[in-house]
């Protein structure tokens, strides 16, 4: 013992020395001379075995064992075995696992110990997974919201973001059915106006969950919402944090699963007019604007929308390897994901695959997580979701007289100029293929039972190839002749990252400490190089040679971009008694995309919660939990690229000098700069509070949040005579602030045969304008405006009231001074408001008439199983928001020559009740973009998904060698209730001025799948 004990103490001074001479910047260096510095094991050492079985004696396969009050922990192999080793004859022995009672025993001397597992319905000893560590869920302080792995899977979804819709408050996704189409996610509200993707941590590495990502390989996920839990990545946490586990082996023999899918896809359709009702629409609004009429081929009835859609179909497989020892474990995945787009020429392909490995030695443990992917997108040229309404029914699809063959309608006989989508898909080839190398090696040293250390490598490239092909040939009306022309384009992203953290986990009695020490330093690179080539050669196959070395006229060009990020940041967790918890961060950054002076920022948080039910006055026998969270911090984004802050000089300018004129170079400045720039800060205050009841089957939890977003980037116009050519540099001028309330509601009955469980998620969300800078008020974007004050984007148009029924309609519409507003009008036009009383309607006269921001959005999940049979159902509800729906402006407008919607009903004398104006060509007094007419209710609610399963029984999948094996049919998208006239009221657009905007927006698409899983 008295060997020990010297060990102990030049263990000590070893470390005092580490500290002494500042490790941090060091730290890489530190495991093995800790190695050498570390003590024997302890003569009393001791090893306890067991199982972990549940109620009905079943083994519990990765049920966690740990020693209470230190860092040892285990977890059970396929059998439910476990072994363990204390280095002392008494103790505790801690089981948890995810949906079970956690149970402690004393281990008084025995050294073997079996225990069964009591089910329950809310896990509150969960472990949650949190930056840099990990928390007990019933522990937590702030805003955290945690999603099943099996709820994202169970979807068909290319990203896990568009998976993640409904799942959990706070939580705003929309997306589409475009093939390796990426969802908008956002957390929290609008933080800024550039990016509101947050930041992805996977593994430890922060990195993107992007369409090259395979949802299959999740163990878990958490999304950090408030300052509190996310201020420990400080400056790129603004819009929240999606931390992401994959999956690991376990102890126990080889284990093998597999999970596949196929789906059939649908694309919802427009009811447009067919040649016979085209016809009729459009003779009448040329004889109404006496003009002639065009000579339509009324024998042609070309149905646009079966020229450009098709039934998509997706298939998705998924196969891993697992297993492992009581000291190392393995898992290896390999994935392919297939989507063939319901719109011709599209699809996307993936494949992956996955290597984790973590072994143990003593007091040292080393893993890595390593994921390849390779993605190839062939992507869609134009829109056709437009064009489809933009072509009349009476163009043929293919025309020999035609460049390229295809039919596109001609001055005489169908002016229009929409885009024929059967063309372009033939004539434009695009492809877009990324390999992406992405993974991290780390390393811990628990030099001491409450000390430990972990280093982090992480890595990953990325190379994406672009390629272009424009074939010879037309596919819209007086389009010019262009030559064959490719264009390759190749590039390359990297980012590297170390990091270092020290923690330290200490119990005495009723108290309890965590304290994280930490460093990280990260450096992206960014390279690009591209060329073009124009005048291709044809090859006898009837294609080209669409390689760079063919063709004229070349063009090339290319750069090279690198940012570094420096960190500093240290987490404290204390718990008294269970009762008392509190958890302050604090981070501090240094980012090179910053000007002078201007590259530090610190982001510091705090949050307390108070477990009132663990109080000696509280008594109620039917809330088994109660406590309340309180939290205020400071969080960063950094929207610039990498050299905002330096001026762009053109050298390739010339100069005429000398009475000779002869050519001399020169340089300009074309892109003016901001040396200014500097991080916009989020202050985040969260109040929530968590309560569980009857016997934790109901769980209940909720959130108020005030967020104000300071300094926030936006690139305000610029006169060019100022000699910036080279877009409008960026300066901190905008505070913007978010408010909302988020609820969220579980129940449990999993106690008798038939289970079944309901969960509800409600958000509330509302955000404005505080201050634009500069003197500036409002501005103004399509038919938006956004004013100090109020939300971003608001819809600014003028108001109708209704049609004109009698020129004495026209006469009488006057205004207080007895003057004519409409002059010109006839009876079917639209009456519009004369708001300013000028009697004139002009854009003085437009208001703010709506939100494009729903008031609240709901998610609601359904489950519930008998025997081996399992019925799912998720909801998604939006509500309150006003949008504009695009496609409907051009089909009910008679201005133009576009396709009307089958049934419209324009205003004739002879049918005067109806809210559609006078056909009427070549004028925009009834079909100007600018008004209400457009406008909907975007409310809907939607049944995102359905599923059926059946758990084939264990004595059938036996005798086929299976441990287990799960069919299931499910549907996704396939009812909808709303009022929006649209192909899709959940539609997205990246325009943060105008969120409410549908034209021509790829919808969501109707899917039904068919699911096989299986593992032995």
């Amino acid at each position: 013992m008295k060997n020990y004990l010297l060990q102990q103490q030049e263990a000590g001074a070893c470390i005092r020395a580490l500290f002494r001479r500042k490790f941090l910047p060091v730290l890489s260096f530190v495991f093995l001379l800790l190695f050498f510095c570390m003590p024997g094991k302890a003569q009393n050492t001791m090893t306890i075995t067991g199982k972990v079985m549940d109620q009905s004696g079943n083994p519990l396969p990765g049920a966690i064992v740990k020693l209470k009050n230190t860092t040892t922990g285990t977890m059970t192999g396929a059998e439910g075995n476990y072994s363990i080793r204390s280095q002392e004859q008494k103790g505790t022995l801690v089981f948890s696992m995810i949906g079970y009672v956690t149970q402690e025993i004393d281990i008084s001397g025995r050294r073997a110990i079996d225990v069964k597992l009591t089910e329950e319905s809310n896990a509150l000893n969960e472990i949650v997974v949190v930056g840099y560590g990990t928390q007990l869920k019933k522990d937590l302080t702030g805003a955290i919201s945690l999603v099943k792995a099996s709820d994202v899977q169970k979807k068909q979804a290319t990203t896990v973001a568009e998976a993640l819709q409904g799942q959990a408050s706070g939580i705003k996704v929309r997306g589409g059915g475009q093939p390796g189409s990426e969802a908008q996610i956002q957390i929290r509200g609008l933080k800024n106006l550039f990016d509101s993707n947050p930041l992805y941590v996977i593994d430890g590495l922060i990195t993107s969950a992007n369409r090259d990502f395979n949802p299959n390989d999740i163990e878990s996920i958490q999304i950090l919402k408030d300052a509190s839990a996310a201020a420990i990545y400080g400056s790129r946490a603004a819009n929240g944090v999606i931390i992401i586990t994959t999956k690991k082996g376990k102890e126990g023999p080889l284990q093998i699963d597999f999970s596949g899918k196929t789906s059939v896809q649908t694309i919802p359709r427009y009811k447009l007019a067919a040649t016979e009702e085209f016809s009729k629409l459009n003779f009448m609004a040329y004889d109404n604007a006496n003009v002639t009429r065009q000579k339509l081929d009324l024998s042609t009835n070309t149905d646009w929308q079966d020229a450009a859609f098709r039934t998509g179909n997706v298939q998705d497989y998924t196969a891993s390897f697992s297993g492992g020892g009581k000291s190392s474990s393995f898992l290896v995945s390999a994935g392919y994901f297939g989507n063939k787009g319901t719109v011709i020429s599209t699809g996307f392909d993936r494949y992956s695959l996955r290597v984790n490995t973590q072994g143990t030695k003593g007091i040292f443990s080393i893993g890595e997580n390593l994921a390849i992917t390779n993605s190839k997108s062939d992507e869609m040229s134009g829109n056709p979701i437009i064009d489809v309404i933009r072509l009349l029914p009476t163009i043929p699809v293919y025309n020999p007289a035609n460049p390229g063959g295809y039919g596109y309608g001609d001055e005489a006989k169908a002016r229009t100029f929409g885009t024929n989508p059967v063309a372009i898909a033939d004539l434009e080839d695009r492809t877009n293929e990324n390999q992406r190398i992405r993974g991290n090696v780390w390393a811990e040293l628990k030099f001491l039972p409450e000390l430990k250390y972990r280093l982090n490598l992480g890595y990953e490239s990325s190379n994406d190839h672009y390629t272009y092909l424009r074939k010879r040939g037309n596919w819209t009306l007086n389009q010019p002749l262009d030559p064959a022309i490719a264009n390759e384009n190749r590039a390359n992203f990297s980012t590297k990252l170390i990091e270092h953290t020290l923690t330290f986990n200490k119990s005495l009695g009723k108290h309890t400490l965590n304290v994280i020490a930490g460093q990280s330093y990260q450096r992206d690179d960014y390279a690009q190089i591209w060329g073009t080539k124009r005048n291709l050669l044809a090859n006898p196959d009837g294609g080209y040679y669409n390689v760079l070395d063919q063709g004229n006229e070349g063009q090339l060009g290319g750069f090279k971009n690198r940012s570094d990020l420096i960190s500093y940041f240290g987490r404290l967790e204390y718990n008294y008694a269970d009762k008392y918890l509190l958890n302050g961060v604090m981070r501090r950054d240094g980012n090179s995309r910053f000007g002078p002076g201007y590259k530090w920022g610190n982001f510091p948080s705090v949050s307390a919660a108070w477990r009132i039910s663990k109080e000696d006055f509280f008594t109620s026998s039917w809330i088994n939990d109660l406590k309340l969270r309180a939290s205020y911090g400071t969080l960063g984004s950094s929207n610039t690229d990498y050299y905002d802050y330096i001026g762009v000089i053109n050298t390739l300018s010339t100069i005429a000098m000398g009475t000779d004129q002869h050519i001399e170079p020169g340089a300009i400045q074309v892109k003016l700069a901001n040396d200014n720039l500097h991080w916009e800060k989020l202050t985040q205050q969260n109040y929530g509070f968590d309560a569980s009841f009857l016997n934790n089957k109901l769980t209940v939890s909720s959130e108020y949040f005030i967020a104000t977003t300071k300094d926030v980037l936006f690139g305000f116009p610029i006169a060019l005579t100022t000699g910036n050519d080279g877009g409008n540099p960026r300066v901190n001028g905008v505070t913007l602030q978010n408010k909302g309330f988020e609820f969220s509601a579980a129940y449990r009955e999993d106690s008798t045969p038939f289970k079944y469980s309901a969960s509800a998620n409600f958000t509330l969300l509302r955000n404005k304008a505080l201050d634009f800078g500069y003197n500036r008020n409002n501005i103004y974007v399509g038919n938006t405006v956004t004013e100090v004050g109020q939300p971003i984007g608001m819809w600014y148009v003028l108001q109708t009231d209704g049609l004109f029924q009698s020129m004495d309609e026209v006469n009488n519409y006057k205004n207080a001074a007895g003057k004519l507003i409409q002059p010109d009008a006839k009876p079917g036009d639209i009456r519009f408001k004369d708001n300013n009383g000028d009697r004139q309607i002009t854009n003085s006269d437009k208001v703010v008439v709506g939100s494009p921001w729903p008031k609240y959005e709901l998610g609601l999940n359904l489950s519930a199983s008998y025997k081996g049979f399992e019925l799912n159902m998720d909801w998604f509800g939006s509500f309150g928001a006003k949008v504009f729906n695009g496609p409907r402006s051009v089909m009910d407008r008679f201005d133009d020559n576009s396709n009307y919607r089958a049934g419209i009903q324009p205003w004739t004398p002879e049918n005067p009740n109806t809210n559609v104006p006078r056909a009427y060509y070549g004028s925009t007094l009834n079909s100007r973009g600018d008004s209400d007419r457009w406008l909907e209710n975007g409310s809907f609610f939607r049944m995102k998904y359905i599923s059926l399963s059946y758990k084939v029984p264990e004595s059938v999948v036996k005798k086929i060698g299976f441990q287990n094996a799960r069919v299931t049919l499910s549907g996704q998208n396939l009812i909808t209730f709303t009022k929006y006239t649209g192909l899709d009221p959940e539609f997205s657009n990246g325009s943060v001025f105008e969120k409410g905007y549908d034209f021509g927006a790829f919808p969501n698409v109707r899917m039904y799948s068919l699911g096989l899983q299986f593992g032995f």
